[in-house]
């Protein structure tokens, strides 16, 4: 199968969206399939990139500078991706290359797959701080673009029932991403690498680690964990949390460690290259995370394969992952949080005991899986004749710059409204993007 990949984040970003895709599109590759990858340009970009990935012209997001929004796809790539015959459009995202797989899927009558990732409605605070979008716009916003698909391939139950009780209609198909436990094992690194690694951020080899690893964000919720860290203190005084990865809400966190008089027990280390994130598990000996905005929580499951204990706040989404007292520990009310996580720090046993579990259980949610049943969904779509019908639409040529695209900031909604076919919520919502652009 020709298979065509369109997102608005991939590598060099680093967050869960990114690395379900490069770890779909190797292992699709190696069923013998061609998989290639179109995602905005990002400056960060190396300069040798990978040979089947194509960089769409872009602008930085309005609203969240580190995301990169496409512009229009230039001629040559047009002339690319209508040569690649593909058979199968996957989207993994709503917005600008979105919506560029759902015109090459309508005017080509190419099935399309979308893999739903983000619950939006958690996540309208990075629209002017709410008050342009709102979390209704956000769940008619899914529903439209969700409907106008083959199928929907979800991680979880939980994401499912979210999406049924929007209103989508699309056949739905739980997948969860599949983890690759080699990349994240800890037999991969040295304990004199680990110590090292250590000691470069003041910590010795016996100190307790909170970790928390992934985008710092508000929705992450790494406050709550934060305000744990001055009971745990007040039973274990050796102990920090680690932070890895950057995000909006840095400052933030950073003023509330000073706040609560933790600051010289509060690490924060920055983003890490996706080759070295293996490693950084290895610093913590316990995982902790309460949030509950997760459609799977690859967070979760990578550190349970770097064979590090979870505890975390229980959300429908740590249902395939986190059993309490097996794998994991889970808790309700915040308040919990302090022992919970002296115990793990302190028992050995208990220690060990989730480590090993969770490597386990991270073995059955294995990237074979995850591709075989993905390749599966492709396989029983085409093999059905399932075609979208063919709409007419013209090729909109690129005049590169931020000037070109103010002058066709018309587009998209008439390509929802002819090409996409959208629903009216939908194009009541897009004006509301982009009118500050």
């Amino acid at each position: 199968m020709n298979i065509g990949i369109f997102s608005d984040t991939y590598f060099p970003q680093i967050n869960g969206v990114a690395t379900s895709i490069r770890t779909l599109a190797h292992g699709l590759e190696k069923k013998g399939h061609n998989v290639y990858i179109f995602t905005p340009w990002d400056p960060r970009t190396p300069e040798i990139d990978e040979p089947n990935v194509f960089r769409i012209p872009s602008m930085p997001f309005l609203f969240a500078k580190s995301f990169r929004a496409g512009l229009l796809c230039p001629p040559h790539l047009w002339k690319k991706i209508y040569s690649l015959n593909l058979d199968i459009i996957h989207t993994q995202t709503e917005f600008s290359l979105g919506f560029l797989g759902k015109f090459i899927s309508t005017t080509q009558g190419i099935p399309l797959v979308h893999t739903y990732h983000t619950m939006y409605e958690d996540y309208v605070h990075y629209i002017a701080g709410g008050h342009i979008i709102s979390p209704e716009m956000a769940r008619d916003f899914s529903k439209a673009f969700c409907n106008v698909t083959t199928d929907v391939i979800v991680p979880t139950k939980k994401t499912e029932d979210l999406l049924l009780s929007y209103g989508v209609t699309t056949p739905i198909s739980i997948i969860p991403t599949g983890i690759d436990t080699t990349h994240f094992s800890r037999d991969n690194f040295s304990r004199e690498e680990i110590l090292e690694l250590r000691h470069s951020y003041g910590l010795e080899e016996d100190t307790p680690v909170v970790l928390s690893l992934g985008r710092v964000a508000k929705e992450k919720s790494i406050d709550l964990v934060m305000e744990a860290m001055p009971s745990l203190l007040n039973k274990l005084p050796t102990a920090k949390m680690v932070v890895v990865g950057e995000g909006p809400e840095k400052d933030n966190l950073a003023l509330l460690a000073r706040s609560l008089g933790i600051e010289e027990h509060v690490i924060f280390t920055g983003g890490k290259p996706w080759t070295e994130i293996g490693k950084y598990y290895q610093l913590g000996n316990v995982f902790c995370s309460a949030s509950v905005t997760e459609t799977q929580g690859l967070t979760f499951a990578e550190s349970m394969a770097a064979g590090v204990p979870v505890v975390a706040k229980n959300d429908p989404c740590m249902n395939n992952i986190v059993t309490h007292n097996l794998t994991g520990l889970l808790f309700e009310n915040k308040d919990d949080l302090p022992e919970l996580l002296y115990q793990v720090l302190t028992d050995e046993n208990l220690q060990n005991r989730l480590s090993q579990a969770g490597m386990e259980t991270m073995k059955e949610l294995s990237v074979e899986t995850f591709c075989t049943s993905v390749e599966s969904l492709y396989d029983n779509i085409l093999q059905s004749g399932e075609r979208p019908e063919k709409v007419a639409a013209p090729i909109i040529p690129l005049v590169l710059g931020v000037r070109a695209a103010k002058r066709i900031t018309a587009v998209p909604r008439r390509l929802v409204r002819n090409s996409l076919q959208h629903s009216q919520q939908l194009t009541k919502i897009l004006p509301n993007i982009y009118k500050n652009k």
